[in-house]
C-alpha cells in the first residue's frame, strides 16, 4: 500500500475502511516503515493506559465520533482467519502493491505484525482512548510478551485485521501523530506524520467501479461531441 515516494518519507500507515461483511466492524490495514526515535517497549493487552512506547496522540482532537472509548484495548482479528470473505477478496484484488488508493502490499492479508530491531510480534489489540479536551489516543498491543526496541532501530508493520467497532464511531479524514516527541510514539520517526491514520467512510472501491466511472465519462463526452457536430451541421444547412 506504500509507493516508493512514501517509503522514502519513513511513515507508518494505518488505513481504516468499513467492513463489507459486517456493518458493526471495520477493516484495518497496516503498511509502511519508519525508524524508532527513542527507546521503548510495545506492551501486551494488559497495558490499558497511554505510553509513548506503544501509543500516540493525534495531531488534532476528535478522532472518535461516537461510542468513545476509555482506555480500552480492542481485539484485532487477523483478516485471513476471519469470516469476512468479501473483505479478504477485496484486499487480495489489490495485490501486489502500488498506488495507495488501488493496491495493497503482497502480504496485506497476513496477521497484523510489527517488526522493530531484531524482534517481531503479532499486533493482537488496538488501544483506543477518547482524551476529553485533548488529542485522542491510539496504540498497538502485541501478543505473547512485550517487544523492546532501541533508538534508531528500523520499524515496520504489515497485515490487516477486523475490529468490532463500526466506521461511524470515527471521524473520516487523515490523522497524523502529534509532533511532540513525548506524544508521538517512540517506535516511529519524530514529528507529525510519521504515523498516519486514514479513516475512509466508504468501502474500498472495486476496480470495476473505476472502469464504470471512466466509461460513463467517455460515453458522455462522445454523445456531447456528436450533439455539437449535429448542431453545427444543422446551422450550416440553414445559413
Amino acid at each position: 500500500l506504500v509507493s516508493l515516494e512514501q517509503e522514502a518519507q519513513a511513515q507508518l500507515w494505518l488505513d481504516i475502511f468499513p467492513s463489507q461483511d459486517d456493518t458493526n466492524a471495520t477493516l484495518w490495514v497496516f503498511s509502511g516503515s519508519s525508524t524508532a526515535n527513542q527507546s521503548g517497549s510495545v506492551r501486551t493487552s494488559s497495558g490499558n493506559s497511554f505510553s509513548n512506547g506503544d501509543s500516540w496522540r493525534t495531531a488534532i482532537n476528535n478522532f472518535f465520533d461516537a461510542n468513545k472509548p476509555n482506555n480500552t484495548n480492542f481485539s484485532l482479528s487477523p483478516l485471513f482467519s476471519s469470516t469476512n470473505a468479501i473483505d479478504i477478496d477485496s484486499v487480495r484484488k489489490r495485490i501486489p502493491g502500488g498506488d495507495r488508493t488501488q493496491a495493497f502490499a503482497a502480504n496485506a492479508t497476513n496477521t497484523p505484525t510489527i517488526t522493530i530491531g531484531s524482534g517481531n510480534r503479532t499486533i493482537s489489540h488496538l488501544y483506543l482512548d477518547e482524551n476529553s479536551g485533548n488529542p485522542d489516543e491510539i496504540g498497538i498491543r502485541v501478543s505473547g510478551s512485550s517487544l523492546s526496541y532501541s533508538s534508531g532501530n528500523s520499524s515496520s508493520w504489515v497485515g490487516a485485521g477486523i475490529l468490532n467497532k463500526p466506521i461511524g464511531d470515527f471521524f473520516a479524514g487523515t490523522f497524523n501523530n502529534h509532533a511532540n516527541s513525548l506524544l508521538s510514539g517512540n517506535f516511529a520517526a519524530s514529528g507529525s506524520g510519521s504515523v498516519r491514520v486514514i479513516v475512509n467512510s466508504q468501502i474500498i472501491p472495486e476496480p470495476q467501479e473505476y472502469a464504470l466511472v471512466f466509461g460513463l465519462f467517455a460515453l458522455g463526452f462522445v454523445l456531447f461531441h456528436r450533439h455539437r457536430q449535429k448542431k453545427r451541421q444543422q446551422q450550416a444547412a440553414t445559413s
